[in-house]
């Protein structure tokens, strides 16, 4: 017994000599030489996204255009560098963001029923869908029992509320849970004692913030959001009009699956993001992948510079005064002349990507549908900062009307020209879903050297 004791007291003492040897080679030998084994594995441009490189430029307009220069006066302003959608989301994309809602809830159902099969117990690896990590994704039920089809009926609309005996899925059930972090509230200096475990330590960011220390859930900003276009807009926008027709088949029918998508209020545009960005999270997880900034709606500033295409002092995203080209052919989707909606080619919103892109390869950054930006409304940004600029007030339903204003841009087809310019401001209601209303999202890019400048951007450090 004491051999076996002597052995094992020298086993340990080898470990530890191993150990000790390894923390110093991971250490540099004792030389600063930055945390080793950091995967610096560059993640391909995002699907159906351009980058836009990092920039200033003139935002706004100057004394050429009076309609607009009394509420978006110039001021030059830096922009970091961010992915962009190269067209506005269109319905077969949004549709994606549906269906896979519609499988979560179905899937969450068929779980109340038979848990061992389409829940999976204590797997964090999958954590990043909220409120639905637990199930299985996979499952495939070995016998599809009674039991089951009754609860997949819950996903459908009532009997009694059917009309030509057709069962459709009941939209007021597609509701989206996902949560944020307010940083700017986090950061924000805070009164009260630091957490008791913390006394007596100098605790850096958290010395002037002492309530961040207790618990986080404070700054958690938990949403649930319907996913559902609104496609009744079609009727609410254009009274004594008779669009029926876009109502059943505009989101629906294969026919518009490349058209923008529309009848998305502010909320579910960010909603759609937050899926979006935990999609791709999880991929590159599942791919040992480092992760990725995520992806949003694009902030005014942002907007305008993606929109100009590298071209200053011009009010239409291809240069020049005029939304006409030599030939006389139009050049954007928007409303001539008033009831010719016609003339330039199209009814009402067009497929995406007819017209030609700008400079930075972006399609329909004039007319097509207004897009939502991020940014409240307030009627002139000067005040902001000239460094990414952006001002964001979450609004809730306590609010006033004006304060639940948000940043559009572009115009759309039912717009003229002139509102279609790309420093052209307008607002809508957060809360509100329009006919002539979509969006694109953004993401942040944390390349230096992406895009036309490849070369080393260091003479110190190598990638």
């Amino acid at each position: 017994m004491k051999i076996v004791k002597q052995h094992v007291s020298k086993l340990i003492v080898l470990i530890l000599v191993l150990t000790m040897i390894g923390c110093q080679r991971n250490t540099g030998h004792g030389q600063l030489t930055g945390s080793p084994n950091r995967n610096r594995t560059a993640v391909p441009i995002p699907h159906g996204m351009v980058y836009i490189p990092a920039g200033f430029f003139t935002m706004g307009v100057g004394s050429d255009d009076p309609t607009f220069s009394f509420t978006h006066s110039p001021r030059v302003v830096s922009i970091s560098a961010f992915y962009m959608d190269e067209t506005e989301i269109t319905n077969n994309q949004y549709r994606q963001f549906v269906d896979w809602v519609v499988d979560s809830i179905r899937r969450r159902f068929l779980s109340e029923v038979d848990p061992g099969t389409f829940l999976i117990e204590d797997h964090l690896e999958d954590d990043y869908f909220s409120g639905v990590s637990r199930l299985n994704w996979n499952a495939r039920p070995r016998r599809w029992t009674p039991e089951m089809e009754e609860a997949v009926q819950l996903l459908y609309v009532p009997h009694e509320e059917r009309f030509h005996r057709r069962r459709e899925i009941d939209v007021r059930l597609l509701n989206f849970e996902f949560t944020t972090f307010d940083y700017r509230a986090a950061a924000q200096r805070s009164e009260g004692e630091i957490d008791r475990r913390f006394e007596g330590i100098h605790m850096g960011m958290f010395q002037t913030r002492p309530a961040s220390t207790r618990s986080r859930a404070g700054f958690v900003r938990r949403e649930v959001v319907n996913v559902y276009p609104d496609t009744l807009a079609w009727l609410v926008d254009f009274a004594f009009a008779y669009n029926d027709p876009m109502v059943r088949s505009y989101f629906s029918s294969p026919m518009f699956d490349h058209y923008p998508v529309v009848g998305v209020n502010w909320h579910q545009a960010r909603a759609f993001a937050a899926w979006r960005t935990q999609m791709h999270h999880a991929e590159l997880a599942r791919r040992g992948l480092p992760m990725i900034e995520h992806y949003r709606l694009p902030t005014e500033a942002e907007w305008e510079f993606a929109a100009r295409g590298g071209l200053e002092f011009n009010p239409f995203p291809w240069g020049g005064p005029y939304a006409l080209n030599m030939q006389g052919c139009f050049l954007g989707n928007f409303k001539p002349q008033r009831g010719m909606y016609t003339l330039d080619g199209g009814l009402g919103p067009m497929i995406v990507g007819h017209f030609p892109p700008n400079d930075f390869g972006l399609f329909d950054m004039m007319g097509n549908v207004a897009e939502w930006c991020i940014d409240a409304w307030q009627d002139s940004p000067l005040g902001l900062s000239d460094f990414n600029p952006v001002f964001e007030w979450n609004a809730t339903p306590d609010c006033g009307p004006a304060m639940r204003r948000k940043v559009i841009r572009g115009g759309s087809w039912k717009d003229f020209a002139e509102n279609t310019k790309v420093y052209a401001r307008h607002f809508e209601y957060q809360d509100t879903a329009k006919s002539y209303i979509g969006f694109r999202t953004v993401m942040t890019s944390m390349s230096s050297d992406r895009g036309n400048n490849r070369r080393i951007t260091s003479n110190v450090h190598r990638r």
